[in-house]
């Protein structure tokens, strides 16, 4: 569903990826793994064409992304849950939600009931600031944000960093339940071995702006933990 090939990027002088090739297969939960510092969340923003790509390709399906400017690319199906949330913060939730509308191709004016379904405490606290709410249920507020979209592509960057357990377990559940009941293609950059190995379907593993191993989840080993993200 998403192609790359020979991707390279520079930031500020620095090479970060490096002839980067990978694909994510339509339907599947995709584990983007690797130690700080390895172009991950570079990776996440070429996709979204927050970072310029300097040669190479990145296509979905048919469509090449490196021409579509970054505030299209939601229209193509690609929501995006950035690392730190990023939620406005002087804006109440109903509103933070209701900024996804306009991209929907059904030009739905309420926010769908499924937001609310997924994530219940969002709709108790749908006139509370967003600056207002905890780090866990900003990040719910983040992930409904993007879902308010209807995409067929979620992108996740680190959702559960400094987040408490009992929400991480919910956000589990609910990438689970677009994935698997409802087929949604998910590309997720997560540390946590424990969550990764629960959610997802597949993994790719990246160094020094490459990808080393890529396999499905079952085949994600002790020697490459060991090898690869082992601190």
């Amino acid at each position: 569903m998403i192609h790359m090939n020979a991707v390279n990027q520079k930031y500020g002088g620095t090479q970060i990826l490096w002839d980067l090739n990978m694909d994510i297969q339509e339907g599947s939960c995709t584990c983007i793994m690797g130690r700080n510092g390895v172009g991950k969340t570079t990776l996440l923003k070429c996709i979204m064409g927050l970072l310029p790509v300097a040669t190479g390709e990145i296509r979905l399906k048919e469509t090449v992304l490196n021409s579509q400017a970054a505030e299209k690319r939601p229209y193509l199906g690609i929501g995006y849950v950035p690392q730190g949330r990023e939620i406005f913060p002087m804006l109440t939730v109903e509103e933070n939600l209701r900024l996804g509308l306009p991209v929907r191709k059904d030009k739905a004016t309420q926010i769908p009931d499924k937001i609310f379904e997924l994530f219940p405490v969002l709709a108790d606290m749908l006139h509370r600031r967003g600056g207002d709410l905890s780090g866990g249920q900003q990040q719910q507020l983040a992930i409904g944000r993007a879902l308010v979209l209807d995409p067929k592509v979620l992108i996740l960057d680190e959702p559960n960093e400094g987040i408490q357990p009992n929400i991480v377990k919910q956000i589990g559940d609910v990438i689970l339940k677009l994935n698997e009941e409802e087929g949604m293609t998910v590309i997720l950059v997560e540390q946590k071995l424990g969550f990764a190995r629960r959610v997802g379907k597949e993994f790719r593993l990246m160094e020094k702006g490459r990808v080393v191993a890529s396999d499905t989840m079952d085949k994600l080993s002790d020697k490459l933990i060991a090898q690869h993200l082992a601190v």
